[in-house]
């Protein structure tokens, strides 16, 4: 039998009471969200969220708004948990309403969690461009949808930005 006295001390294993954070990403298709997700993920050792990763590996096309919707719901309810176990956690919906956004923020914050908002943003010229590029979507993206959704997004202004613990307006 070891004794504790005895045992090395383990390094690295015990990490600094920081709460978790919950970081709402923000913007349009080709605003960047996902590349700064997965930097993110790394950088804080974070879990993230992101449906259109998980309807493409469940065969859904990405423009099926019903299923992402019921997607986004099953990623909020897993998401809860790590938070609530001090786990950060990254959501990249879009979260194109503030009124999400503020439900996403008020739930976080009664976990624990510390909470930031991410929008990025470019103009829709280059927006536009990369979602061309990326092709990812099985009808492809038309300018007209981007400026369609453009005006539909309610992009975060300093009020609402000033009810986080930290706000970024990031230009891609």
């Amino acid at each position: 039998m070891h004794s504790a006295d005895n045992m090395p001390a383990a390094t690295g294993l015990i990490r600094p009471a920081l709460p978790p954070a919950l970081v709402v990403i923000c913007g349009l298709p080709g605003a960047g969200k996902t590349t700064h997700a997965r930097r993110l993920e790394e950088e804080m050792n974070a879990i993230r969220f992101c449906p259109d990763e998980w309807m493409q590996a469940l065969g859904i096309v990405l423009e099926d708004e019903g299923r992402r919707e019921r997607i986004e719901q099953l990623q909020w309810t897993v998401a809860k948990r790590p938070l609530r176990l001090g786990q950060s956690v990254l959501i990249e919906w879009g979260t194109w309403g503030r009124s999400e956004r503020d439900h996403l923020r008020e739930v976080a914050k009664g976990l624990g969690a510390q909470v930031e908002l991410h929008y990025l943003t470019a103009p829709l010229t280059v927006l536009f461009e990369r979602v061309q590029r990326r092709g990812m979507e099985e009808t492809p993206i038309t300018r007209e949808d981007m400026e369609r959704w453009a005006r539909l997004i309610e992009v975060p202004a300093a009020d609402e930005m000033n009810l986080f613990d930290r706000a970024l307006m990031i230009e891609s």
